[in-house]
């Protein structure tokens, strides 16, 4: 049966077979949507193929293992799993968090039906009203404190579908570290090889311990003004709608700190940084000290070195060119996360071996 086939037959069994389908653009996933309106009722729909990705990581799988599966295993990412975000939506939904509730889903198919969240994303409200900007981001810190504080379990399900999200442990991420090496230091002709690769990985080792000093929590891996919705109608921190969670792992919580603030996508005005910081751990109860900042300087270091591979792979690999656009952002915010003095022995590195990178 072919793709299209399969999915006139699962909008048919969930009676939205007479909707009008709209394709949304699509981003840098291999995930495809349409926004569906049957009557006044309004939906996404969800195709995510099962083989349009390499595997993920199995339950019980050795950093060995997952290394010969390749980067989404190793990189602990769902892959072509979307029982992922149907299970981690469940799981946020029952804690009165405002992911898209699921309408029907054929995960064997990788076909889900999904709650639409409408066209409020944060970065289309601040850019017809600079003024919302500051709201909504302490919008935004609350509802992260607010799932930072939250428990969550590791094994999760939807249906009789499980999930289980996994720590963001050294090897994943270390895998995404390396594509600052394997994508971006390589687009400026330097290949990074022997002792300097080495000491790449030792440098590294040594940032990471500074994120064993406060507690996991859940991260939705990918938080930014294109990926969270306005939802003013909704109360306290319902009022963010979540999507692309399905990487989620259990992390530091300043990974989505920077993912918001350290945007890839837009200027976020920098007079909100440390406020936003200092919101964050008021409403968990951590220090805002030099401790927690140096931590979300390593997350921010390591988030931006492997968005910098991700948008050159993207350009050249993918065939997607316009993420190079977005590059001299990210290079901005990796250049400022390398002053912390914990990162000086990496500036360092990578003023001898990727000096372009500074410049």
């Amino acid at each position: 049966m072919s793709r299209d086939a399969e999915i006139d037959m699962f909008l048919k069994e969930a009676e939205w077979n007479t909707a009008i389908r709209i394709a949304v653009p699509g981003d840098a996933s291999t995930r495809r949507y349409e926004r569906l309106t049957l009557g006044a009722e309004k939906a996404v729909l969800m195709d995510a193929p099962k083989g349009a990705e390499t595997s993920s990581e199995p339950e019980g799988a050795s950093v060995e293992d997952r290394q010969a599966l390749g980067y989404n295993a190793l990189a602990r990412l769902a892959g072509p799993n979307p029982e992922a975000f149907a299970c981690i939506a469940n799981e946020l939904t029952k804690r009165g968090f405002s992911a898209p509730k699921i309408i029907a889903a054929d995960l064997d198919k990788g076909l889900m039906l999904l709650e639409d969240l409408g066209d409020s994303l944060y970065a289309n409200v601040i850019a017809k009203d600079s003024a919302m900007e500051r709201p909504l981001y302490e919008a935004a810190i609350d509802t992260l404190a607010a799932i930072y504080r939250s428990s969550f379990p590791a094994k999760m399900h939807f249906q009789d579908m499980p999930w289980c999200v996994r720590d963001y442990d050294l090897a994943a991420l270390q895998a995404e570290a390396d594509l600052f090496l394997d994508w971006y230091a390589k687009d400026f002709g330097r290949d990074i090889q022997g002792a300097a690769r080495e000491n790449w990985y030792k440098i590294w080792a040594g940032l990471f311990k500074s994120l064993s000093s406060h507690a996991s929590g859940l991260a939705l891996r990918d938080f930014h003004a294109e990926n969270i919705f306005w939802l003013p109608e909704r109360q306290a921190t319902s009022r963010i709608g979540l999507i692309d969670f399905q990487d989620a792992l259990f992390a530091h919580p300043a990974y989505d700190l920077v993912s918001l603030i350290e945007d890839a996508r837009r200027d976020v005005s920098p007079e909100l940084a440390s406020p936003l910081l200092e919101r964050f751990c008021e409403k968990v109860g951590l220090k805002c000290d030099d401790t927690f900042k140096t931590a979300y300087a390593v997350m921010g270091a390591q988030r931006n070195a492997k968005i910098l591979g991700i948008f050159v792979r993207l350009a050249e690999r993918d065939g997607k060119p316009h993420y190079r656009e977005l590059i001299p952002r990210v290079a901005a915010h990796f250049k400022n996360n390398l002053e912390d003095p914990k990162c000086a022995d990496l500036k360092n590195w990578i003023s001898k071996n990727v000096p372009e990178a500074l410049s």
